[in-house]
């Protein structure tokens, strides 16, 4: 197992799957300037990784993330934004919509606040403790919450993301898995089992294939249905073009397990 990063933030390579985990357990995850940097450190270093396939995230201690670190004195919990406000980039970490078409895993440990919430509207899969809990409080403290509000709705019912978003109030896991917030609720001892199972049973498909399906189903419902259906057919002739699909073709001839490549 690969392992780097010693400060607020570990990334772990075991194979093709990589656990990053947000570590700064004596402010439960919050996140500060310091653990802003690292976090988009360890996501560009998965996103770049051609070794790293799936990717779990998941918090140390007894919090998933609990969201900014209001009391941060080491920089803005959101990120560095270069120059004047016109000139701001909006998109600047996997949470403000960083395009990582890889298989990503949230595996939830305890309260995922805010930031830690949308988080996971930009997972795949979220698999959560059943002492888990979640909440986008910014309405109560008087911020909006923007991407939270741009990706909930279209991850969950209309209806009870509002209500998550309006009220913020703080739901249990088995009300998340009841909403489809949560696509599974393990005891604690097992979640991470029960995430590196899933990433196990990802690291079956072919890669390159699972990335061309992700960004499919990522940027399809933006498009119109002829050009989805146009980018759809480009994205398949072009993982049909790679050394992984002839693989699959032989495997399949061979009658046997095909040995992926990523390339």
């Amino acid at each position: 197992m690969a392992e780097e990063g010693a400060g607020p933030v570990r990334y772990e390579r075991d194979g093709h799957v990589v656990t990053i985990t947000y570590d700064r357990s004596e402010r439960r995850n919050a996140i500060d300037g310091d653990m802003r940097r690292a976090i988009n450190a360890a996501w560009d270093r998965f996103r770049t990784d051609d070794e790293a396939w799936v990717a779990i995230v998941t918090g140390a201690g007894t919090a998933f993330c609990a969201g900014a670190d209001m009391r941060s004195t080491t920089g803005n919990p959101a990120g560095d934004f270069p120059g004047s406000f016109w000139e701001r980039p909006t998109v600047n970490s996997l949470e403000s919509g960083w395009e990582i078409f890889k298989p990503i895993i949230a595996a939830v440990n305890g309260p995922a606040v805010g930031y830690g919430v949308t988080l996971l509207t930009w997972c795949d899969f979220v698999i959560a403790a059943e002492d888990a809990t979640f909440s986008f409080p910014e309405a109560r403290i008087g911020v909006p919450t923007i991407v939270g509000a741009l990706r909930l709705p279209g991850m969950i019912n209309r209806q009870y993301a509002m209500e998550l978003l309006l009220t913020g109030e703080t739901i249990d896991a088995a009300r998340a898995h009841e909403i489809g917030l949560a696509g599974w609720v393990v005891p604690p001892a097992d979640l991470m089992t029960e995430a590196r199972a899933l990433a196990g049973r990802l690291t079956a498909g072919a890669p390159l294939a699972q990335r061309a399906i992700k960004e499919m189903a990522v940027r399809g419902p933006e498009m119109g249905s002829v050009e989805a259906i146009r980018f759809g057919e480009t994205l398949r002739r072009v993982a049909g073009a790679t050394e992984d699909a002839a693989e699959g073709a032989a495997a399949a001839r061979e009658k046997r397990s095909p040995r992926w490549r990523a390339r």
